[in-house]
């Protein structure tokens, strides 16, 4: 799936059944569920998941917080804009998965 197809997915009412739950996350997020987002991005214990929980918590405003998970995905401390670090992730693991 690439990057566009997954933006497309964003009409339908869930998630694509194929993508991973990191990726189900940041397609929440994408939606307007934050809570969704954070409760799918919490059930992914590797650097995937780690990483959608930093920026999930970038976009809430716990920069500490946040700063954790980055360490945690082996990221960088996202400067960006919100839109443009969600891009870079989704395309990271949407590309990671072919």
């Amino acid at each position: 799936m690439t990057l566009n197809e997954f933006r497309d997915s964003l009409r339908h009412a869930a998630p694509p059944a194929d993508v991973n739950a990191a990726l189900a996350a940041l397609w929440h997020d994408a939606r307007g569920d934050w809570n969704a987002a954070h409760e799918t991005a919490q059930r992914v214990d590797d650097a995937a998941g780690a990483w959608v929980h930093a920026y999930l918590h970038r976009k809430e405003g716990d920069p500490g917080n946040a700063a954790y998970w980055y360490r945690r995905a082996g990221q960088p401390v996202a400067t960006d804009s919100l839109d443009a670090e969600w891009s870079r992730i989704a395309d990271a693991l949407l590309t990671a998965g072919r």
